[in-house]
């Protein structure tokens, strides 16, 4: 059975996941005895749909070991094979089976669909001022909702550290009433400690790991807790994001200074432990889905994961997973489900989590930025880019190391430690690694040869990665590298000063999506563009653009989506119509051209293979003034006409939702790739757009 593993690779505070998902660095660890990639797991999911016996759990466990008996032929093997049943949320269970066993289990008129269990990667102060959410504003959505006050946001993640100031409970009410939450005590982990009005639930799962390695988690050599306690600090700093308590005077060696706190910061933390510290965090979808039927069966309000393969790509790509069920029936309970789009950028065709049902949040900068000036021995100064809070140097000597292998001429990563024509300078060096492996080399290098410190031409700029509290490496964009060798080759004696850095908030500092944040267009589901809030080139990379969340809350028209969207996506990604009924307790008959993936009702417009014309339908509701008009303002994608009917949408007391249909046609006479526009309704107060992404497929009569 195939794998998947689960690694955040993140790069620290200047990049965020909207609403309430960020990234975290997680430090890479040793895993068990084979890589994850190699280990064959017998734990398969067997998923049953929808939970009818939600006020008889025994009757339901007795259907799950009945079912599993009849493959294994008796209730002893039954019971030993069983991982975990799925009781509150859903009805299924997961068990250690062979293939063929798993395959008869697949077979049965009760089971919807068998997948294995795989392992799944994690996906990182001034993110909510920035987005217009200002703490202690008197207007505005914060003050409307008393900054998430009773909230219950749950997160499937590594776990959390009670003890940390974000997490205190001053200032919060009793638990409310609706929680039928617990914690649990493990290692280093005591509920009547640990949990108070703001941690009021915490939880972890780990069979489905173990068992998919065939032995018990060895957490003393991994450095880890068997307990909700989080030993990665991905999970403390997702929880944190979203519903941090105020701390203030908070600052990173005097960077940054203010005050900390997440998005809903009187909102309660439920966590749901279901990542571990193997391979930089790994998670079984066995468990994955065992924290969703908790969670669900808790009562949480919001539930936040930050998980998904590598690259879903091509045959990677299993439209049958955990997440989809845990998901489908969180959402069908009124639980918003948020997902991030995925840490494998800036490669197109990446982006994950992207069931309509899930709000999928991709990474970007923001209004910060972490300026450390570099100035010449020609008196220019420019603006590198670091977290240095060390003291400024001299003017030294500026070098550039000119290395005659054609394959690596000065790149950050071939520098010596032992080259003592560093000793006492700066020096200029590129890199072509947008992580920080090139900058973490540079550093080693020139500080071990007594070097003064490094300037690294490379792209992206990533102010955030820092190596030393007392050694500069100042970051600067590769036109910028060029000019400082220009200027190290034109002068006689290139002279420079390193000083430290200074934040600087301003609106001209442009937004750009993070380079590590996946992109589309969506692989699995090519005409649903995600993700859904982040902004770059084109929609395929910055989505629905940067949310406003007080614009947000106030928008005027919605395109509202309910379970007939959920049926006709389930239809276009090849659910049968049994499973699909069974799942939504309704007769489906998924009847060919009836159930199109183009009339989901989202907010964007994707048609991946436009032949000549189509028509599709959307349908708006208004949430504004009762008596609203808003007329469509088009841009079509280059070599596309697009025409709306109605233009002009009036509503009423009486019609509060209009349905429009929109003709997409092809000028194109060759296949080319996508092209983009928008459809922007406006009532001259609200601006509600859309983003159109289409790509004509020519066929060619023989």
């Amino acid at each position: 059975m195939t794998l998947f593993l689960c690694t955040w690779k993140i790069k620290a505070t200047t990049y965020f996941y909207t609403v309430v998902s960020l990234i975290l660095i997680l430090n890479e660890r040793g895993i068990l005895h084979a890589a994850a990639a190699d280990v064959k797991s017998d734990v398969y999911i067997a998923y049953m749909g929808k939970n009818r016996q939600q006020n008889d759990r025994e009757a339901l466990g007795n259907l799950h070991h009945e079912t599993l008996t009849t493959v294994l032929g008796s209730k002893e093997a039954s019971r030993h094979s069983m991982v975990y049943q799925y009781k509150h949320g859903l009805s299924g269970f997961a068990a250690r089976l062979t293939k063929a066993q798993a395959q008869t289990l697949a077979g049965l008129s009760n089971v919807l669909q068998v997948i294995p269990s795989r392992l799944i990667k994690l996906k990182t102060t001034r993110s909510w001022d920035y987005l217009g959410l200002i703490a202690h504003a008197p207007t505005g959505l914060l003050h409307e909702t008393e900054m998430g006050n009773d909230v219950i946001i749950g997160l499937i993640d590594t776990g959390i550290w009670p003890e940390s100031e974000v997490f205190n409970d001053m200032g919060l009410g009793p638990i409310p009433l609706r929680w039928r939450g617990d914690c649990e005590s493990g290692e280093l982990f005591n509920k009547t400690v640990h949990c108070s009005r703001k941690l009021i639930g915490a939880r972890y799962f780990i069979k489905g790991l173990e068992a998919s390695y065939g032995q018990p988690y060895n957490s003393t050599e991994f450095g880890e807790y068997l307990s909700p306690r989080d030993a990665v600090g991905h999970g403390t700093h997702t929880s944190s994001t979203a519903a941090g308590s105020d701390v203030s005077n908070a600052s990173f060696g005097g960077l940054a200074y203010g005050t900390v706190r997440g998005g809903a910061s009187r909102a309660r933390v439920a966590m749901y432990k279901a990542c571990w510290n193997l391979d930089g965090g790994v998670c079984a979808t066995a468990d994955v889905l065992k924290a969703f039927d908790m969670a669900i069966h808790d009562g949480v309000d919001v539930l936040s994961l930050s998980l998904g393969s590598d690259y879903p790509l091509f045959s990677d790509v299993d439209v049958h997973d955990g997440i989809n069920f845990g998901s489908f029936h969180a959402v069908t309970r009124g639980i918003t489900v948020v997902c991030a789009a995925g840490n494998s950028g800036p490669i197109g065709d990446t982006v994950e989590n992207t069931e309509p049902w899930i709000l999928t949040v991709a990474a970007s900068s923001m209004d910060r930025s972490f300026l450390a000036p570099i100035t010449l021995g020609n008196n220019q100064t420019i603006a590198g880019q670091t977290m240095y809070t060390g003291n400024k140097t001299e003017f030294v000597s500026l070098v550039y190391p000119e290395v005659s292998d054609i394959e690596f001429p000065s790149y950050c990563n071939s520098l010596s430690p032992n080259d003592t024509s560093f000793a006492g300078k700066v020096v200029l060096c590129f890199s072509s690694d947008s992580s920080e492996i090139g900058m973490s080399i540079a550093s080693w290098a020139v500080s071990s040869a007594g070097g003064v410190g490094v300037i690294v031409a490379k792209s992206p700029v990533n102010p955030s990665l820092r190596y030393s509290d007392n050694f500069p490496v100042v970051q600067v964009s590769y036109e910028i590298g060029t000019q400082i060798l220009y200027y190290i080759r034109s002068t006689r004696h290139p002279k420079t000063q390193l000083m430290p850095t200074k934040t600087k908030v301003s609106k001209s500092i442009p937004t750009t999506v993070a380079y590590f944040s996946s992109r589309g267009p969506n692989s699995k589901s090519q005409a649903i563009l995600k993700g859904d809030p982040t902004k770059i080139a084109d929609p395929f990379d910055y989505g629905g653009g940067v949310i406003n969340p007080n614009r947000a809350a106030r928008p005027g028209l919605v395109y509202d989506m309910g379970e007939a969207d959920y049926i006709q996506y389930l239809c276009s990604m090849g659910y049968n119509d049994s499973a699909i009924s069974q799942l939504t307790e309704e007769s489906i008959s998924c009847e060919n051209g009836k159930h199109s993936i183009l009339n989901i009702n989202l907010p964007s417009i994707t048609i991946p293979n436009l032949k000549s014309s189509i028509t599709i339908s959307r349908t708006v509701t208004n949430v504004g003034p009762v008596n609203s008009t808003y007329n469509a303002i088009i841009s079509p994608p280059l070599g596309i006409t697009v025409s709306v009917k109605p233009r002009k949408l009036t509503f009423s007391s009486t019609r509060k939702s209009i349905t429009f249909n929109v003709t997409v046609s092809s000028m194109h006479q060759v296949n080319a790739g996508y092209v983009f526009g928008s459809l922007t309704w406006t009532d001259g107060l609200h601006t509600v757009r859309s983003p159109i992404s289409v790509r004509s497929e020519i066929i060619m009569s023989v």
